[in-house]
């Protein structure tokens, strides 16, 4: 029995010691990607006797490879992924080997999974492309190379698949062979390896095939067995980017994380960045003990032999070698949301372990995964890729990604619904005299023109509003300046962005000028109509309170701000009603001594195109009913 423990010991060790390769399959539509791993797990023993009968049986009732076994169904688990005998969502699977261990991410082929297969290949050391024997090096096969290259991925392994339906040939292997050769010398790509193979048949999947003697180089797994990957980790630039403050009692403070690149040693000199301080590392302790050193990707906790104030999103690195310390860079992006892309929008950026906000200052070019052709384009959509210059509003510690893929990637995350919007990958700072110009002669012309730089409809989306007018009329003492001024309170308490205009705010100050004479009335009503216009046009909801005495005002009043965002309302209120909530107005007008009053000496034309009538003394009701007419006209969503 202690033999026995010992032995299982010992292979556990041995298990721990090996080192794992992370992969990605990558290929178009029945090129076999699933196919191939499902091959290579069951050639080199990785499944278990109820996988293989499970496999046996939905082979007959679900497969798409004939009388022979659908290794595809080993990954392909979503239902219409079975149906479709196709990949739309990544699948990942472990196994080991004598000399190593294997994470393999099945991609789909489709470019509307394009985000998908960018999730797959995030934290991939090596690429397979597959590519149909029959049908050679297409589109497809570009896209998925121009990814993985976009990802940083060193290592690629072209399987030229299904060579048995060209009766392994290898005058077609190397017409493969040299039309790739072709496309791949455009892209920066340092490690490209080919190998011809059956992935339904296993020839040069485990073992190398009788059938193509004129190939000499390894199987794919003994590739896969071999290829040598920890030399692409960053070992010379230390980036220690704290997660967590580790404080289990008052005499013990550790920072916590992933060692991101580079080594770190006890004794090592560092400095805190954004702070600057120096200090040196005391301790590397990790749960089995102490270290003398760290790499990445080991998670280690490290004291230091100064107090010195660190939190979560500083980091440690060497003082004589730091990253770019910067708010302004460029960056390749990939759109991840099924919303498209709105420039006007603060995302929240998240970069190793620190977060801020950032906008997205200029669209260089959008890139056509299918030509590797760039265009100028006003947005991203889903699965859209390009070069974008973006600004944070606090510096953020990075490498180029091509130089550090830990702390030269990012996410982008939509403020409002919180998911990832995109993905990106640092390409470099921006200097203050390259960083784009915020207004380009397009914007010129309009600022020329006393055009707007924003759309109306770019305010609205951001306030979740429609920028258009409440306007109530009636007597004074009617009642309708509580009512405005309840309403604009509970929009306030919304999150409505909203602006009160009443006659007495505006005769104190811009319209003092102007009497109560009909012609200075409507002027005064003119320069009212105008403001809320402008208010309106910047998304603004505006509440007028105004007399507005006849419909040739009103309707003057609505031209101006434009009919279809003039919502009026009527305050139903009697003389007697009002001449008793402000009776020293009124006994002022009856005895003379103010001329020009509605109601009194000057006529007051009753709406007879208002929205709603109310009741004075129902002040609560008018309100509710205001806020069920903006919520259904989808003015503003009363939360």
């Amino acid at each position: 029995m202690t033999d026995t423990k010992l032995n299982i010991r010992e292979f556990l060790d041995q298990d721990q010691k090996k080192d794992l390769l992370r992969l990605l399959t990558a290929g178009s539509v029945d090129d076999g990607k699933s196919t191939l791993i499902g091959r290579l797990m069951f050639d080199s023993k990785m499944l278990y006797e109820d996988q293989l009968a499970a496999l046996e049986r939905d082979s007959k009732r679900v497969g798409h490879a004939g009388d022979d076994i659908d290794y595809a169904l080993l990954l392909d688990g979503l239902k219409a992924e079975r149906e479709q005998g196709i990949t739309i969502d990544v699948a990942y699977r472990y196994f080991s080997t004598a000399k190593r261990k294997f994470i393999i991410a099945d991609t789909p082929g489709h470019e509307q999974y394009t985000r998908n297969m960018i999730t797959g290949g995030s934290t991939a050391n090596l690429a397979i492309i597959l590519i149909d024997a029959r049908h050679g090096v297409i589109t497809q096969t570009k896209r998925h190379t121009y990814l993985a290259n976009l990802l940083g991925i060193k290592h690629v392994v072209v399987a030229i698949n299904k060579m048995d339906l060209v009766d392994f040939s290898e005058k077609r292997y190397e017409e493969i062979r040299d039309s790739y050769e072709a496309f791949v010398t455009q892209l920066d790509v340092p490690d490209v390896n080919f190998i011809p193979l059956s992935a339904l048949k296993g020839d040069n999947v485990v073992e190398t095939s009788d059938r193509m003697p004129w190939y000499h180089g390894p199987s794919l797994l003994e590739f896969l067995e071999n290829v040598h990957v920890s030399s692409d980790r960053n070992f010379d630039d230390m980036r220690f980017p704290v997660q967590y403050v580790l404080r289990p009692d008052i005499k013990f403070r550790g920072f916590s994380t992933s060692v991101a690149s580079g080594i770190i040693r006890k004794g090592d000199e560092v400095m805190v960045l954004p702070s600057l301080k120096k200090s040196k590392v005391e301790k590397i302790i990790t749960y089995d003990g102490e270290l003398d050193y760290a790499f990445p990707p080991q998670s280690v906790t490290v004291t230091l032999e100064d107090e010195i104030d660190i939190s979560r999103g500083d980091m440690l690195v060497h003082p004589d070698n730091l990253p770019r310390v910067e708010r302004q860079f460029e960056a390749m992006l990939v759109w991840m949301d099924e919303k498209e892309m709105n420039l006007s929008t603060q995302f929240y950026i998240k970069h190793a372990n620190n977060n801020t906000k950032a906008r997205i200052d200029q669209i260089r070019y959008k890139v056509d995964v299918n030509t590797l052709e760039k265009s100028n384009i006003e947005k991203f959509k889903l699965n859209e890729i390009g070069r974008v210059v973006l600004t944070t509003t606090k510096p953020l510690f990075f490498d180029p990604y091509k130089k550090n893929k830990q702390t030269g990637s990012f996410i982008l995350i939509d403020p409002v619904t919180h998911n990832t919007c995109a993905v990106g990958m640092i390409i470099d700072r921006m200097g203050s005299k390259h960083l784009p110009s915020r207004i380009t002669d397009m914007d010129k012309e309009k600022i020329a023109k006393g055009e707007a730089l924003i759309k109306t409809e770019e305010y609205e989306q951001s306030y979740n509003q429609k920028g258009e007018t409440i306007w109530i009329t009636g007597l004074h003492g009617s009642g309708k300046n509580e009512l405005a001024f309840s309403l604009e309170r509970k929009l306030f308490e919304s999150g409505a962005k909203a602006v009160l205009i009443d006659g007495s705010s505006l005769r104190s100050g811009l319209n003092r000028e102007l009497d109560y004479s009909p012609a200075d009335r409507a002027e005064h009503l003119r320069r009212v109509a105008h403001i809320c216009k402008m208010l309106n046009d910047q998304g603004i909801i505006t509440i007028g309170s105004f007399i507005s005495r006849n419909s040739s005002l009103r309707n003057q009043v609505a031209e101006i701000i434009g009919k279809d965002r003039f919502h009026m309302f009527y305050m139903d209120a009697d003389l007697e009603y009002c001449r008793n909530n402000k009776p020293e107005l009124y006994e002022k007008a009856e005895k003379g001594a103010i001329e020009n009053l509605p109601g009194v000496d000057m006529e007051y034309e009753i709406p007879d195109n208002a929205k709603m009538l109310f009741n004075p003394e129902e002040n609560e009701k008018n309100l509710d009913a205001i806020l069920d007419y903006l919520a259904t006209n989808k003015i503003f969503p009363i939360k």
